[in-house]
């Protein structure tokens, strides 16, 4: 079970200089993620930039332009310095800030570093152009890349303390964390295309007709695309449910910020359902005004009472 966070002491110059870059980059590259965590008090935001931006090093190795040989390399030269920061061999002083405010990070609150060894195996799959059969056997991939980041921030959020069924917690996290990969699988089934990448399930696609791919601004002939989209919402949808069940089990902010960033992607799989050609034509985004909306909700806790009293409905 996750331990509720307690507070800390002040941190040093250096490592207050080293969360300012990876809030930086969280800022500039996570504009999602970054309206969440601003509801945070600054030591879990800095503690979840850090781990943004040590996901974010990962996932750009993935996807840039180096021969594949050279990300395997990279992609272990990153798992050894995460080694190092499990070690506690991460100086304040060292060059790299990112390993800096990951290491301290990493000392004040629970965070399981081993979901980071998982993102690097999700990615390595990319690396070598891996397809997926079935659901199950996206649902790995799905789980290394985006599952262990919900567990990795439950570390930062911890629980209320005596939340009832605050042991699933985890569990709660990983599945909300699979709600959102598929969401942005749907978004990006374009532009994955474009890339060489396909991650929806190969049997997805041939019940409806879809396994030539999505190469254009249309689906392709005599396929069912909307039908898929609707299969794929739905299950989302269902991943999303269960995943809120997490609300409840956390404090106040914590809470705002998992509903707020939950929220936002919810609001995307709404869009995408109403018009599922939509993300073969371009990507599918909220303006800011809509995301402000979202975010206020989630502060007010709207979306933490209403799991609250469905899962008192359910047990009653």
């Amino acid at each position: 079970m996750i331990r509720t966070v307690e507070p800390q002491p002040p941190a040093s110059a250096p490592v207050l200089a080293a969360y300012s870059y990876c809030e930086a980059v969280t800022g500039q590259q996570a504009r999602n993620f970054a309206y969440g965590i601003r509801l945070l008090p600054a030591p879990k935001r800095r503690a979840m930039s850090a781990l943004y931006a040590f996901s974010r090093r990962v996932d750009d190795i993935g996807d840039g332009p180096l021969a594949n040989d050279v990300k395997v390399t990279r992609l272990e030269d990153t798992r050894a310095q995460l080694t190092r920061i499990r070690d506690g061999a991460v100086d304040e002083d060292d060059t790299d800030p990112v390993a800096v405010a990951l290491a301290h990070a990493a000392a004040h609150f629970p965070i399981p570093l081993g979901g980071l060894d998982e993102l690097i195996d999700g990615v390595q799959m990319d690396v070598r152009g891996e397809t997926y059969e079935t659901w199950d056997d996206l649902k790995v991939y799905c789980r290394c890349v985006a599952g262990a980041i919900g567990r990795l921030s439950l570390g930062v959020f911890g629980t209320e303390r005596g939340a009832r069924g605050a042991e699933r917690a985890p569990e709660y996290a990983d599945t909300l964390g699979l709600a959102l990969q598929l969401t942005n699988i749907l978004r990006d089934v374009r532009e994955d295309a474009e890339g060489g990448r396909t991650y929806l399930p190969a049997d997805d696609l041939a019940k409806f007709g879809c396994s030539a791919g999505f190469g254009g601004p249309t689906p392709p002939e005599g396929s069912d695309f909307a039908g898929l989209v609707h299969f794929e919402v739905r299950r989302a949808r269902a991943l999303f449910a269960e995943g809120y069940r997490l609300l409840p089990l956390l404090d106040r902010r914590s809470g705002a910020c998992v509903a707020a960033m939950a929220g936002i992607y919810r609001r995307l799989l709404d869009r995408i359902e109403r018009d599922p050609g939509a993300v073969l034509r371009g990507r599918v985004s909220l303006p800011g005004r809509e995301k402000a909306y979202v975010a206020v909700r989630g502060l007010s806790g709207l979306d933490t009472r209403h799991v609250t009293r469905r899962t008192v409905r359910r047990r009653a």
